[in-house]
Formats: C-alpha cells, sequence, structure tokens
C-alpha cells in the first residue's frame, strides 16, 4: 500500500474532517443529527477516496468518485449558508 499520509490533499482532508466534526458538535439536535451526520459522512468518504487514490492504478475512476464526493459535500455546505 502506498503512503499517503505526506500528500497536501490528504492533509486538507483530515483538517477538513477535524473542522467538521467540531463544528457538527455545536449543532442543533435535529441538524446534528441530519445534516451534520451526513457532512461527516461525506469528510470520511473523501479521506477514504484520497487514500484509495493514491493506492490503485485506476486513478482516473477514483478522481472522478472523489470529485463527486467533494461536489456534494460543497452543495451541503451551500444548503447550511
Amino acid at each position: 500500500m502506498a503512503r499517503y499520509e505526506h500528500l497536501p490533499i490528504f492533509k486538507k482532508a483530515m483538517d477538513m474532517s477535524v473542522y467538521i466534526e467540531g463544528t457538527v458538535r455545536n449543532f442543533s439536535r435535529y441538524h446534528r443529527y441530519g445534516i451534520g451526520g451526513e457532512l461527516r459522512e461525506l469528510s470520511r468518504l473523501i479521506i477514504g477516496l484520497v487514500i484509495r487514490s493514491n493506492s490503485t492504478g485506476h486513478k482516473t475512476t477514483v478522481f472522478q468518485e472523489l470529485m463527486e464526493g467533494c461536489e456534494q459535500f460543497r452543495v451541503m455546505l451551500l444548503v447550511l449558508a
């Protein structure tokens, strides 16, 4: 398995995930379990896709999934704004 901890995109994705965890903790109960749960799930999905893209030989399909995951995350953030 290829190393991924040194990648800037992995570091940013981890920072984002930690930030989301802290932010969702302050949501109201209704949003914490609804929208907050989806944000947490998407942030973990993005980290997993970064790891998978670094480890696989079929980077094109994984990059496509990563772009879709990032777009879904962006849309969720726009819903909150």
